[in-house]
């Protein structure tokens, strides 16, 4: 069987613009939240608001108050990140994961220490993501699953406490795509399908739910690119052979998926 399999989906978006939250000055409780992304690659600057334990799910381990220190280096994560944020979109790529990584270890803090408060566990998922997009930007790939790996566990954790925010579960299913396609590229199809099945439960979601949206629909044909080569599921290759057709045809379908559905279709040799 011929492979489709891509590795340039998310990583090379367009520098992210995540508002930072506010720094934690009075209480180690009270770091307030980063904005919540608006699509699967440039998440847009909103409001930071507190986080509130009354819209948190309950603790799966013992909270307990961060030090002196540790709210002082979260402080200073915060202005790290905004700093990595501006290097980001002027193209420093090295300057960027420079302040990403001084800040990352933090916000790690931050979350280990009240797991609960979904505000500073999206904070830290949007830190590993934009980390891992100026770190492929560079061309360092195995950096960039790294801090993938690292990150999904945030990300599902924060599309579970918001079902309704299709950014963040696109942003997820990318990032399960691009994990799939590591592993498919060294023909681990069994390690490679629980990515690609997990990625296209939530992007047929996000589909369903914005038909239109163009991101949605090529997260979702790479998702069925990706599965149709690791799984015998009936009718997988031709739901994403019509689907690429429908949007070469209507436009919509994005750089990195075409070359895959013009190899399927026979307009490009593999």
């Amino acid at each position: 069987m011929a492979r489709y399999a891509k590795f340039a989906y998310l990583m090379f978006a367009a520098p992210l613009a995540l508002a930072a939250p506010a720094m934690a000055q009075q209480t180690p409780a009270a770091p307030a939240a980063p904005a919540q992304p608006t699509d699967a690659t440039t998440p847009a600057d909103t409001t930071a608001t507190p986080a509130t334990d009354a819209t948190t799910p309950a603790p799966a381990t013992t909270a307990r108050e961060m030090t002196p220190d540790e709210i002082a280096a979260f402080n200073q994560a915060v202005t790290d990140f905004t700093a990595g944020q501006s290097a980001q979109q002027a193209g420093d790529n090295a300057g960027a994961v420079a302040k990403y990584d001084a800040a990352i270890p933090a916000i790690r803090t931050a979350v280990e220490a009240d797991p609960s408060k979904i505000d500073n566990v999206n904070f830290l998922a949007n830190a590993l993501y934009a980390d891992a997009a100026a770190y492929g930007a560079m061309g360092q790939m195995d950096k960039v699953i790294s801090l993938y790996d690292e990150a999904l566990p945030y990300w599902r954790k924060v599309v579970e406490a918001k079902p309704e925010d299709t950014a963040s579960r696109n942003i997820l299913a990318g990032m399960l795509i691009q994990m799939g396609n590591q592993k498919l590229a060294v023909q681990d199809t069994d390690g490679a399908d629980p990515y690609y099945q997990e990625a296209l439960t939530l992007a047929r979601k996000s589909a369903a739910a914005q038909p239109t949206d163009a991101v949605s629909k090529n997260i979702l044909l790479s998702a069925l690119i990706g599965a149709s080569q690791t799984t015998t599921e009936e009718g997988l290759r031709d739901e994403a052979l019509n689907m690429g057709k429908a949007m070469m045809a209507d436009g919509t379908i994005d750089a990195t998926n075409r070359p895959s559905i013009e190899i399927m279709t026979g307009a490009k040799s593999g």
